[in-house]
Protein backbone atom coordinates (compact mmCIF):
# COMPACT_ATOMS: atom_id res chain seq x y z
CA UNK A 1 0.00 0.00 0.00
CA UNK A 2 1.27 3.46 -0.80
CA UNK A 3 0.70 7.01 0.30
CA UNK A 4 0.90 9.82 -2.27
CA UNK A 5 3.48 12.46 -1.58
CA UNK A 6 2.32 15.90 -0.58
CA UNK A 7 4.27 17.39 -3.46
CA UNK A 8 2.42 15.33 -6.05
CA UNK A 9 -0.91 16.79 -5.04
CA UNK A 10 0.32 20.35 -4.84
CA UNK A 11 1.95 20.17 -8.26
CA UNK A 12 -1.10 18.75 -10.04
CA UNK A 13 -3.17 20.76 -12.49
CA UNK A 14 -6.14 21.15 -10.16
CA UNK A 15 -9.16 23.42 -10.26
CA UNK A 16 -7.52 26.24 -8.35
CA UNK A 17 -5.63 27.08 -11.54
CA UNK A 18 -8.75 27.05 -13.72
CA UNK A 19 -11.23 29.72 -14.62
CA UNK A 20 -14.57 29.58 -12.75
CA UNK A 21 -17.07 27.42 -14.59
CA UNK A 22 -14.44 25.62 -16.64
CA UNK A 23 -15.50 22.20 -15.36
CA UNK A 24 -18.86 22.40 -17.12
CA UNK A 25 -17.20 22.77 -20.52
CA UNK A 26 -14.83 19.85 -19.90
CA UNK A 27 -17.42 17.23 -18.97
CA UNK A 28 -18.12 14.90 -21.86
CA UNK A 29 -18.33 11.20 -22.65
CA UNK A 30 -18.83 8.49 -20.06
CA UNK A 31 -18.40 9.53 -16.44
CA UNK A 32 -16.31 7.03 -14.46
CA UNK A 33 -17.12 6.51 -10.77
CA UNK A 34 -14.33 4.21 -9.55
CA UNK A 35 -14.75 1.95 -6.56
CA UNK A 36 -12.39 2.49 -3.64
CA UNK A 37 -9.96 -0.39 -3.16
CA UNK A 38 -9.22 -2.02 0.20
CA UNK A 39 -6.70 -4.70 1.11
CA UNK A 40 -7.46 -7.96 2.85
CA UNK A 41 -7.00 -6.19 6.18
CA UNK A 42 -9.67 -3.67 5.23
CA UNK A 43 -7.23 -0.77 4.95
CA UNK A 44 -7.03 1.48 1.92
CA UNK A 45 -5.12 -0.11 -0.99
CA UNK A 46 -3.90 2.81 -3.07
CA UNK A 47 -1.96 0.60 -5.48
CA UNK A 48 -5.12 -1.27 -6.47
CA UNK A 49 -7.08 1.98 -6.60
CA UNK A 50 -4.44 3.50 -8.88
CA UNK A 51 -4.66 0.47 -11.20
CA UNK A 52 -8.44 0.74 -11.27
CA UNK A 53 -8.39 4.44 -12.11
CA UNK A 54 -5.69 3.97 -14.73
CA UNK A 55 -7.67 1.14 -16.33
CA UNK A 56 -10.75 3.36 -16.62
CA UNK A 57 -8.77 6.21 -18.09
CA UNK A 58 -7.08 3.92 -20.60
CA UNK A 59 -10.50 2.58 -21.58
CA UNK A 60 -11.70 6.10 -22.43
CA UNK A 61 -13.37 7.65 -19.38
CA UNK A 62 -14.51 11.22 -19.95
CA UNK A 63 -14.06 12.18 -16.29
CA UNK A 64 -13.21 10.55 -12.97
CA UNK A 65 -15.61 11.02 -10.05
CA UNK A 66 -13.52 9.82 -7.11
CA UNK A 67 -14.84 8.96 -3.65
CA UNK A 68 -18.49 9.41 -4.52
CA UNK A 69 -21.34 6.94 -4.00
CA UNK A 70 -19.78 3.98 -5.81
CA UNK A 71 -16.49 4.92 -4.15
CA UNK A 72 -17.98 4.55 -0.66
CA UNK A 73 -17.53 8.17 0.36
CA UNK A 74 -19.49 7.42 3.52
CA UNK A 75 -16.89 4.87 4.65
CA UNK A 76 -13.73 6.97 4.16
CA UNK A 77 -11.81 8.98 6.71
CA UNK A 78 -10.81 12.49 5.63
CA UNK A 79 -7.19 11.36 5.19
CA UNK A 80 -8.22 8.36 3.07
CA UNK A 81 -10.43 10.64 1.00
CA UNK A 82 -7.60 13.06 0.31
CA UNK A 83 -5.20 10.26 -0.61
CA UNK A 84 -7.65 8.72 -3.08
CA UNK A 85 -8.44 12.05 -4.73
CA UNK A 86 -4.73 12.81 -5.05
CA UNK A 87 -4.12 9.45 -6.76
CA UNK A 88 -6.98 10.06 -9.20
CA UNK A 89 -5.55 13.50 -10.01
CA UNK A 90 -2.08 12.03 -10.56
CA UNK A 91 -3.42 9.39 -12.93
CA UNK A 92 -5.69 11.80 -14.85
CA UNK A 93 -2.71 14.13 -15.50
CA UNK A 94 -5.05 16.97 -16.36
CA UNK A 95 -6.31 15.14 -19.46
CA UNK A 96 -9.81 14.65 -18.02
CA UNK A 97 -11.38 16.34 -15.00
CA UNK A 98 -11.40 14.77 -11.57
CA UNK A 99 -14.46 15.43 -9.42
CA UNK A 100 -14.54 14.44 -5.74
CA UNK A 101 -17.47 13.73 -3.46
CA UNK A 102 -18.42 16.03 -0.59
CA UNK A 103 -21.14 15.43 1.94
CA UNK A 104 -22.49 15.31 5.50
CA UNK A 105 -23.42 18.62 7.17
CA UNK A 106 -22.26 21.99 5.91
CA UNK A 107 -19.12 22.20 8.06
CA UNK A 108 -17.87 18.73 7.10
CA UNK A 109 -18.82 19.19 3.45
CA UNK A 110 -16.68 22.33 3.39
CA UNK A 111 -13.84 20.42 5.06
CA UNK A 112 -13.98 17.69 2.41
CA UNK A 113 -14.11 20.39 -0.27
CA UNK A 114 -10.91 21.87 1.13
CA UNK A 115 -9.23 18.45 1.12
CA UNK A 116 -10.30 17.85 -2.47
CA UNK A 117 -8.96 21.24 -3.50
CA UNK A 118 -5.64 20.53 -1.78
CA UNK A 119 -5.45 17.20 -3.63
CA UNK A 120 -5.89 18.95 -6.98
CA UNK A 121 -9.46 18.04 -7.89
CA UNK A 122 -11.32 19.98 -10.57
CA UNK A 123 -14.74 19.96 -8.93
CA UNK A 124 -17.09 18.52 -6.34
CA UNK A 125 -20.15 16.31 -6.41
CA UNK A 126 -22.15 17.60 -3.46
CA UNK A 127 -24.11 14.72 -1.99
CA UNK A 128 -27.19 15.06 0.24
CA UNK A 129 -26.74 16.29 3.82
CA UNK A 130 -26.53 13.57 6.44
CA UNK A 131 -29.70 12.23 8.11
CA UNK A 132 -31.92 15.33 8.24
CA UNK A 133 -34.82 16.13 5.91
CA UNK A 134 -34.31 19.84 5.28
CA UNK A 135 -36.56 22.50 3.83
CA UNK A 136 -35.87 24.08 0.46
CA UNK A 137 -34.50 27.12 2.28
CA UNK A 138 -32.16 24.91 4.30
CA UNK A 139 -30.96 23.06 1.21
CA UNK A 140 -30.30 26.34 -0.57
CA UNK A 141 -28.28 27.70 2.37
CA UNK A 142 -26.29 24.46 2.60
CA UNK A 143 -25.23 24.34 -1.05
CA UNK A 144 -24.60 28.06 -1.41
CA UNK A 145 -22.40 27.93 1.72
CA UNK A 146 -20.45 25.03 0.21
CA UNK A 147 -20.02 26.82 -3.10
CA UNK A 148 -18.79 29.98 -1.39
CA UNK A 149 -16.29 28.01 0.73
CA UNK A 150 -14.36 26.50 -2.18
CA UNK A 151 -12.76 27.50 -5.43
CA UNK A 152 -13.97 24.26 -6.98
CA UNK A 153 -17.01 24.04 -9.25
CA UNK A 154 -19.89 22.18 -7.62
CA UNK A 155 -22.40 19.71 -9.05
CA UNK A 156 -25.40 19.21 -6.75
CA UNK A 157 -26.69 15.65 -6.39
CA UNK A 158 -30.49 15.41 -6.22
CA UNK A 159 -31.63 12.26 -4.41
CA UNK A 160 -33.07 10.92 -1.16
CA UNK A 161 -33.45 13.86 1.27
CA UNK A 162 -32.20 16.46 -1.21
CA UNK A 163 -34.99 16.83 -3.78
CA UNK A 164 -35.46 20.32 -5.13
CA UNK A 165 -38.30 22.42 -6.45
CA UNK A 166 -37.70 24.03 -9.85
CA UNK A 167 -37.36 27.48 -8.26
CA UNK A 168 -34.68 26.21 -5.85
CA UNK A 169 -32.65 24.78 -8.73
CA UNK A 170 -32.98 28.11 -10.55
CA UNK A 171 -31.50 29.80 -7.48
CA UNK A 172 -28.73 27.21 -7.32
CA UNK A 173 -27.97 27.77 -11.01
CA UNK A 174 -27.58 31.51 -10.33
CA UNK A 175 -25.13 30.77 -7.50
CA UNK A 176 -21.49 31.33 -8.50
CA UNK A 177 -19.61 28.02 -8.54
CA UNK A 178 -22.64 25.71 -8.89
CA UNK A 179 -22.51 24.38 -12.42
CA UNK A 180 -24.89 21.45 -12.60
CA UNK A 181 -27.47 19.06 -11.19
CA UNK A 182 -27.04 15.30 -11.05
CA UNK A 183 -30.47 13.66 -10.84
CA UNK A 184 -30.65 10.47 -8.83
CA UNK A 185 -34.33 10.95 -8.00
CA UNK A 186 -35.82 9.79 -11.29
CA UNK A 187 -38.95 11.95 -11.47
CA UNK A 188 -38.83 13.00 -15.12
CA UNK A 189 -41.81 15.31 -14.81
CA UNK A 190 -39.99 17.20 -12.04
CA UNK A 191 -36.74 17.23 -14.01
CA UNK A 192 -38.48 18.63 -17.08
CA UNK A 193 -39.99 21.40 -14.97
CA UNK A 194 -36.57 22.11 -13.47
CA UNK A 195 -34.97 22.36 -16.91
CA UNK A 196 -37.77 24.60 -18.16
CA UNK A 197 -37.62 26.88 -15.11
CA UNK A 198 -33.85 27.29 -15.31
CA UNK A 199 -34.14 28.02 -19.03
CA UNK A 200 -36.87 30.61 -18.41
CA UNK A 201 -35.74 32.30 -15.19
CA UNK A 202 -31.94 32.20 -15.26
CA UNK A 203 -29.87 34.50 -17.52
CA UNK A 204 -29.29 32.73 -20.81
CA UNK A 205 -25.51 32.73 -20.56
CA UNK A 206 -25.73 31.02 -17.15
CA UNK A 207 -28.56 28.63 -18.04
CA UNK A 208 -26.72 27.57 -21.18
CA UNK A 209 -23.72 26.42 -19.15
CA UNK A 210 -25.70 24.65 -16.43
CA UNK A 211 -25.28 20.88 -16.89
CA UNK A 212 -27.68 18.04 -16.10
CA UNK A 213 -26.70 14.45 -15.40
CA UNK A 214 -28.59 11.17 -15.19
CA UNK A 215 -27.43 9.84 -11.83
CA UNK A 216 -29.74 6.87 -11.37
CA UNK A 217 -28.13 3.51 -10.57
CA UNK A 218 -27.35 1.67 -13.83
CA UNK A 219 -28.17 4.87 -15.71
CA UNK A 220 -28.13 3.10 -19.07
CA UNK A 221 -31.54 1.64 -18.21
CA UNK A 222 -33.07 5.13 -18.28
CA UNK A 223 -30.74 6.66 -20.87
CA UNK A 224 -33.34 6.89 -23.61
CA UNK A 225 -35.81 8.65 -21.32
CA UNK A 226 -33.27 11.18 -20.06
CA UNK A 227 -31.96 11.80 -23.56
CA UNK A 228 -35.47 12.81 -24.61
CA UNK A 229 -35.17 15.69 -22.11
CA UNK A 230 -31.80 16.69 -23.54
CA UNK A 231 -29.84 15.09 -20.66
CA UNK A 232 -26.96 13.24 -22.31
CA UNK A 233 -24.38 12.99 -19.51
CA UNK A 234 -24.64 10.02 -17.18
CA UNK A 235 -22.63 8.04 -14.68
CA UNK A 236 -21.96 4.44 -15.65
CA UNK A 237 -21.38 1.90 -12.89
CA UNK A 238 -20.94 -0.77 -15.56
CA UNK A 239 -17.90 1.14 -16.84
CA UNK A 240 -16.14 0.15 -13.59
CA UNK A 241 -16.10 -3.54 -14.47
CA UNK A 242 -17.05 -3.82 -18.15
CA UNK A 243 -16.02 -0.66 -20.00
CA UNK A 244 -16.39 -2.51 -23.31
CA UNK A 245 -20.12 -2.92 -22.70
CA UNK A 246 -20.62 0.56 -21.28
CA UNK A 247 -18.83 2.21 -24.21
CA UNK A 248 -20.67 0.14 -26.80
CA UNK A 249 -23.99 1.20 -25.30
CA UNK A 250 -22.87 4.83 -25.11
CA UNK A 251 -21.90 4.83 -28.78
CA UNK A 252 -25.22 3.28 -29.77
CA UNK A 253 -27.18 5.76 -27.65
CA UNK A 254 -25.19 8.73 -28.95
CA UNK A 255 -25.49 7.75 -32.62
CA UNK A 256 -29.18 6.81 -32.43
CA UNK A 257 -28.62 3.10 -33.05
CA UNK A 258 -31.86 2.15 -31.33
CA UNK A 259 -31.74 -1.51 -32.33
CA UNK A 260 -28.37 -1.96 -30.61
CA UNK A 261 -29.49 0.07 -27.61
CA UNK A 262 -32.55 -2.14 -27.24
CA UNK A 263 -30.59 -5.34 -27.63
CA UNK A 264 -28.13 -4.33 -24.92
CA UNK A 265 -31.00 -3.24 -22.69
CA UNK A 266 -32.90 -6.47 -23.19
CA UNK A 267 -29.99 -8.89 -22.91
CA UNK A 268 -27.68 -7.18 -20.43
CA UNK A 269 -28.81 -4.02 -18.65
CA UNK A 270 -32.34 -5.03 -17.70
CA UNK A 271 -31.17 -8.38 -16.24
CA UNK A 272 -28.38 -6.53 -14.44
CA UNK A 273 -30.86 -4.08 -12.90
CA UNK A 274 -33.07 -6.96 -11.81
CA UNK A 275 -30.06 -8.63 -10.17
CA UNK A 276 -28.99 -5.36 -8.56
CA UNK A 277 -32.42 -4.88 -7.04
CA UNK A 278 -32.26 -8.26 -5.27
CA UNK A 279 -29.93 -7.03 -2.54
CA UNK A 280 -29.54 -3.93 -0.40
CA UNK A 281 -26.43 -1.98 -1.26
CA UNK A 282 -25.88 -3.91 -4.48
CA UNK A 283 -25.53 -0.64 -6.40
CA UNK A 284 -22.08 -0.57 -4.79
CA UNK A 285 -21.20 -4.10 -3.65
CA UNK A 286 -22.24 -5.78 -6.91
CA UNK A 287 -20.15 -3.29 -8.88
CA UNK A 288 -17.17 -4.04 -6.68
CA UNK A 289 -17.72 -7.77 -7.21
CA UNK A 290 -17.73 -7.10 -10.94
CA UNK A 291 -14.33 -5.38 -10.73
CA UNK A 292 -12.94 -8.41 -8.90
CA UNK A 293 -14.44 -10.74 -11.49
CA UNK A 294 -12.57 -8.87 -14.23
CA UNK A 295 -9.24 -9.54 -12.53
CA UNK A 296 -8.49 -6.69 -10.12
CA UNK A 297 -8.76 -7.39 -6.40
CA UNK A 298 -10.21 -4.20 -4.95
CA UNK A 299 -11.36 -5.90 -1.76
CA UNK A 300 -14.81 -6.01 -0.24
CA UNK A 301 -17.14 -3.20 0.75
CA UNK A 302 -16.89 -1.74 4.21
CA UNK A 303 -19.75 -2.04 6.72
CA UNK A 304 -22.56 -1.19 6.91
CA UNK A 305 -22.63 -2.43 3.30
CA UNK A 306 -22.32 -6.19 2.83
CA UNK A 307 -21.17 -8.47 0.06
CA UNK A 308 -23.53 -10.02 -2.50
CA UNK A 309 -24.23 -13.73 -2.14
CA UNK A 310 -22.05 -16.23 -4.00
CA UNK A 311 -25.03 -17.21 -6.16
CA UNK A 312 -25.59 -13.59 -7.17
CA UNK A 313 -21.90 -13.15 -7.99
CA UNK A 314 -22.15 -16.20 -10.24
CA UNK A 315 -25.15 -14.64 -11.97
CA UNK A 316 -23.17 -11.45 -12.43
CA UNK A 317 -20.29 -13.38 -14.00
CA UNK A 318 -22.68 -14.96 -16.48
CA UNK A 319 -24.19 -11.57 -17.30
CA UNK A 320 -20.76 -10.08 -17.92
CA UNK A 321 -19.90 -12.94 -20.26
CA UNK A 322 -23.16 -12.41 -22.11
CA UNK A 323 -22.58 -8.67 -22.41
CA UNK A 324 -19.02 -9.11 -23.64
CA UNK A 325 -20.25 -11.61 -26.21
CA UNK A 326 -22.83 -9.09 -27.42
CA UNK A 327 -20.29 -6.34 -27.97
CA UNK A 328 -17.77 -8.70 -29.56
CA UNK A 329 -20.37 -9.94 -32.05
CA UNK A 330 -20.74 -13.44 -30.63
CA UNK A 331 -24.52 -13.69 -30.47
CA UNK A 332 -24.37 -17.22 -29.06
CA UNK A 333 -23.58 -15.82 -25.64
CA UNK A 334 -20.69 -18.25 -25.25
CA UNK A 335 -17.28 -17.43 -23.90
CA UNK A 336 -15.69 -14.15 -24.84
CA UNK A 337 -12.10 -15.25 -25.03
CA UNK A 338 -9.59 -13.21 -23.08
CA UNK A 339 -12.31 -10.80 -21.92
CA UNK A 340 -14.27 -13.43 -20.02
CA UNK A 341 -14.49 -12.70 -16.31
CA UNK A 342 -12.94 -14.89 -13.68
CA UNK A 343 -15.16 -16.43 -11.02
CA UNK A 344 -14.31 -15.12 -7.59
CA UNK A 345 -11.97 -17.49 -5.84
CA UNK A 346 -10.74 -19.30 -8.96
CA UNK A 347 -7.25 -17.82 -8.75
CA UNK A 348 -7.60 -15.42 -11.68
CA UNK A 349 -7.68 -12.25 -9.60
Amino acid sequence: MTTPSSSSASSSSGASAREPGSLAARLDGLLFFPVTAYGRDGALDLDAFRSHVRGGLDAGAGAVFACCGTGEFHALTPQEFRECVAVAVEEARGEVPVVAGAGYGTALACQFASLAEEAGADGLLAMPPYLVVPSQEGLLKHYTALASATGLDVIVYQRDNAVFTPSTVAQLARTPGIIGLKDGHGDLDLLQRIISTVRSEVPAEVAGRFRYFNGLPTAEQTGLAYRSLGVTLYSSAVFCFAPEIALDFHRALTTGDDSRVNRLLDDFFRPLVELRDRGRGYAVSLVKAGVRLRGLDVGQVRPPLSEPSAAHVDELAELIERGLALVSGDSSGGGSGGGAPAREGDGRR
